[in-house]
Order: C-alpha cells, then sequence, then structure tokens
C-alpha cells in the first residue's frame, strides 16, 4: 500500500503520528517486500530512527517524513556509489544541495535507492512491485518502485532522458520532471549537463506537488482546491514509434473524460523542427556523456557498463560542429513548441509506450519523454490505469517552460477523471 506524503504529514501535525512512527510503518513494509523488490542500495534504519528523534523536527514543513534519494545524489554520512563498483564505498564529503534542502525542510533521509550505472540504461536489481517478472523502469528504478511498495512516501530521481516519467508510469506513481533546473543539481552526478533534471516520486499528484512545493521553496502545491479545467492539446501522432493499443485507448478515454468535464480539448501536431529535435536529444546526450564521463572511462574502462561505455565511445565521434548543430536545432525547437502552446495550458501524451514490458534486461523506451526533457518544460506521470493484465499505465501532462504549478494543477484535473473511471 502507498503512503500518502500529505496525510502523513497532516497526522504528524495533529499529533496523531510521530516522525519515529512514520518511519516504523516504512520499516514493516521494508521488511515484508524488500528482499523481492530490491530498491534499495543504503538502507540504515536505526540511523533513521534516531535522525526521526531531533527534536522540532515534526515542526519543519516535511515533518520529519522520510525521503529516499536515488544514489546517483552525493550524502556525506551514506555511501554514494552512482550505481557503478567503480565508486564501491564512495564517501563524498558533503551532501548534495537537494539532500541537504530536503534535510533543511525536515525531511529524514530514509535511505539511497538503486540507479542504473550512472543513470543511463543498464538495469540495476530492482523488480516491479506490480508483477515482479516486469522491469520497474530506469533509471530511477528504486526509487519509483519503492514509492509504489509503501517503503517511503517520497523520494528522488533524475531525468536524463525518460528516468522520472517511466518508472513512475510502469510503477503506477506519481513522478515529477519540473522544469530545467528548477530543483538544483549540485552534487547530483552529472550525466548530461543540458539535460539532466532533478525530480520527484510520491503517490499522487498532489503529494508530488507537496513535496516540490516544499523543497523548492516555491508556491507548487495544489491539494485543497478544485482545479480550474485546463484547455489541453491531445498529442496522438508524433515524430516516433506508436504506444501500445492499450496506452491509446487510455489515452482517448482520458481526453473523452476531460472534455465531458469542460475542459478545452483539441489535437494538435508537432512542428518538423520538434521531430528534428527529437532527434537531436541523443547527439546532445552522447556528446556530453563522453566528456562527463572522461574520467570513468581513461582510469576505470573495464568496469563501465556495456550501454555506458557504448555512449561515451559514440559520444567521442560526435564532432563539435554537430553538437552545436543539435544546440541549434534545440533552440528553435523551443520557440516552435512556445508558439505551439499559445492557446493551450498543457499537453496530453502517454508516458511510456505501455505497460512495463516483461524481463528486467532492459528498463523500458524513453521514447515519449526525450523530446519534452531537451525541451527543459515540466512534464507529471499521473497514474491510476492499468491495462487488462492489471500493469500500470501512465498519462503524461506536458506544460509550458516555467509554469510548473499550472502543469500540477492540470494534472491533479486529469488524475480526478482517472479516479472517476476507476
Amino acid at each position: 500500500m502507498m503512503l500518502s506524503a500529505l496525510s502523513l504529514a497532516r497526522s504528524i501535525e495533529a499529533g496523531e503520528f510521530s516522525p519515529a512512527h512514520v518511519i516504523d510503518l516504512c520499516a514493516d513494509a521494508v521488511a515484508k517486500r524488500e528482499h523481492e523488490v530490491g530498491a534499495f542500495v543504503t538502507l540504515d534504519v536505526d540511523r533513521a530512527r534516531r535522525d526521526a528523534q531531533i527534536p522540532g523536527l515534526k515542526d519543519n514543513p516535511l515533518r520529519g517524513l522520510p525521503v529516499a534519494l536515488k544514489d546517483i545524489f552525493d550524502t556525506a554520512d551514506m555511501p554514494t556509489e552512482y550505481g557503478s563498483p567503480i565508486y564501491a564505498g564512495y564517501r563524498p564529503k558533503a551532501d548534495a544541495s537537494l539532500a541537504a534542502l530536503i534535510r533543511r525542510t525536515g525531511g529524514t533521509l530514509f535511505g539511497k535507492t538503486v540507479t542504473t550505472q550512472f543513470a543511463h540504461i543498464d538495469p540495476g536489481k530492482t523488480r516491479n512491485p506490480h508483477n515482479l517478472a516486469h522491469t520497474p523502469g530506469g533509471s530511477s528504478s528504486g526509487s519509483a518502485a519503492g514509492v509504489a511498495a509503501g517503503f517511503f512516501p517520497i523520494a528522488t530521481g533524475s531525468q536524463t532522458g525518460g528516468s522520472v516519467i517511466r518508472p513512475a508510469s510502469f510503477c503506477g506513481v506519481a513522478g515529477f520532471k519540473p522544469s530545467y533546473r528548477l530543483l538544483p543539481t549540485v552534487g547530483m552526478k552529472c550525466m548530461s549537463w543540458h539535460l539532466d533534471t532533478a525530480g520527484l516520486f510520491a503517490a499522487s499528484v498532489a503529494d508530488v506537488a507537496f513535496a516540490a512545493s516544499v523543497i523548492g521553496s516555491r508556491d507548487l502545491r495544489v491539494d485543497g482546491r478544485t482545479p480550474s479545467s485546463p484547455r489541453i492539446g491531445v498529442l496522438r501522432h508524433q515524430p516516433w514509434p506508436a504506444a501500445s493499443d492499450d496506452m491509446i485507448a487510455a489515452l482517448d478515454n482520458v481526453a473523452r473524460a476531460a472534455s465531458a468535464a469542460n475542459a478545452r480539448v483539441r489535437d494538435i501536431k508537432l512542428a518538423p523542427v520538434l521531430a528534428s529535435a527529437f532527434r537531436a536529444h541523443a547527439t546532445i546526450q552522447s556528446y556530453e556523456a563522453a566528456r562527463s564521463l572522461a574520467s570513468e572511462y581513461e582510469r576505470s574502462k573495464e568496469m563501465l557498463a556495456k550501454g555506458v561505455l557504448e555512449l561515451v565511445e559514440t559520444g567521442f565521434t560526435v564532432t563539435a560542429d554537430a553538437y552545436d548543430d543539435a544546440r541549434s536545432v534545440a533552440t528553435q525547437a523551443r520557440r516552435a513548441l512556445n508558439e505551439a502552446m499559445t492557446d493551450i495550458d498543457v499537453i496530453l501524451s502517454p508516458s511510456a509506450p505501455g505497460a512495463a514490458p516483461k524481463g528486467l534486461g532492459s528498463t523500458g523506451s524513453s521514447t515519449f519523454n526525450r523530446l519534452w526533457t531537451l525541451m527543459g518544460t515540466p512534464c507529471v506521470n499521473v497514474p491510476g490505469l492499468a491495462d487488462p493484465a492489471g500493469l500500470p499505465l501512465g498519462i503524461q501532462v506536458i506544460g509550458r517552460f516555467g509554469s510548473d504549478r499550472a502543469t500540477l494543477e492540470a494534472a491533479l484535473f486529469v488524475e480526478s477523471l482517472v479516479a472517476r473511471r476507476a
């Protein structure tokens, strides 16, 4: 059973729960299922219990709630290994900015979650809590799966291609990839400095908005109010392979429900330059990854996972001119996207091609996410739908750059439609 960050925070504020009691709830869930889910790479429940006893902790905005960190965020009191044997047992001297902000706002760091190596595509040990034979997605696999399994109410993730929205979709949780750089990435292992975006996971849209609001010190909360009906552009045709029949049907059903709920809904098409930008993503990612991981490649090449090694070696073949051209295309595409969204508030799209694929040899495809990561726009995975086999299907709400609160409010609107259909 997933844990609601908002409900737990309110219970602590009202004196019904203590932060230590919430740690115990999480520890019980971990004891029951971690052996099969494998969400953690580092977990010290005793330390979390001690931290939860800090005087005045419950008076801070996060009320002492346990928060799990994807293991690409540095922590001074826990190992940070980036999913790589190169960094086995590595102890940074300082917390990443996001970890420090979580502590500062009253969060209890509960553990470090499994990431693919350097947040790329090579799978870790984590399994999907809904069906252990299926991938949880990646690269933020442990964070999404841990929220889904009820191990913690809030977790951090990162997205360079689709590593927040896709695992959120596969695991049936809310995932929020904010506008580029809204949350700090200082102290987060860099893969691609023009793409890497810190994000968050929680049980529902209101929960993830609450977490983002507190940690980011911004007015992003959407709880306690009825969302207005947004202007929605439905993206049914895109310059990448189509979604599964189940996912297409889910998108159609949500679009019809939104129209029936007085939202202004219409189909949209992307300008050709956005198709070019989709292709440019790979050029930018590989070029920057080769330079971000140049030291690891030169010193410990034999310890790089297959996908990381291929990415870095591809990146070294990309010329500076090709990289600059790709950046130029991205700039043109951002202008075109702004123009396309002048009379709509958000875009509605599948979060992933379909439900989580069977098998643990792949984290799934990020084709429905890469363009929006490059555009820097806020994206929210709305949970609550499932395919006939019971595997989660996520609907993605994409907003304008900088309009994070409006995007979260539109996602809350969509989530309310999904809840009515459940």
